[in-house]
């Protein structure tokens, strides 16, 4: 898998690219809305999830790289989820927070919103954004979407406010 925007490329996550999973999911300030940084033990689950996710559904978190560059900054790609009780496609960001505030999710979000729509060809895409995160809602809002429901996660042994914010297909390319 390949996405390429004006400034970055996305492609399937590789072992060698552990070290800078690592960082991002073990910052304990990139990971509040997962209440805490991972342990190894979390970082090879999430690893071995997106592998799984790459040979079932064809498509996953991907690593996220600068164009012209090897190193990975973050993560950004699509997964299925369970929202509002219906089984969705759910455009997921997360980056390095060396790498924040210079719209590196919001382009690398966009592609993959358009990748939804264009190639899956799903009507809707979903982002289910804790409701303490205002920077990933803002990233929610730059690509279209408007809040249409709130929901409860139970993650960690804790219970976590969600909004789910969704943008529909444009009518133009319905089919």
């Amino acid at each position: 898998m390949l996405i390429e925007t004006p400034r970055l490329r996305l492609r399937e996550m590789t072992e060698s690219d552990l070290p800078r999973l690592r960082a991002i999911l073990q910052d304990a300030e990139t990971m509040t809305a997962y209440a805490g940084p991972f342990d190894e033990a979390m970082v090879r689950n999430w690893f071995a999830r997106m592998l799984e996710r790459y040979r079932n559904d064809g498509f996953g978190l991907w690593a996220v790289n600068r164009r012209g560059s090897d190193e990975m900054i973050g993560q950004c790609g699509l997964t299925r989820q369970h929202i509002l009780d219906k089984d969705v496609i759910e455009v997921g960001y997360l980056f390095n927070r060396a790498f924040w505030k210079r719209g590196y999710a919001v382009e690398a979000a966009m592609a993959c919103r358009d990748y939804a729509f264009d190639d899956l060809r799903a009507d809707r895409v979903y982002a289910q954004v804790r409701d303490t995160n205002l920077g990933s809602m803002n990233v929610a809002i730059r690509l279209g979407m408007t809040v249409r429901g709130r929901f409860v996660k139970h993650y960690r042994g804790i219970e976590m406010s969600h909004f789910a914010f969704a943008v529909d297909r444009p009518a133009a390319t319905r089919e």
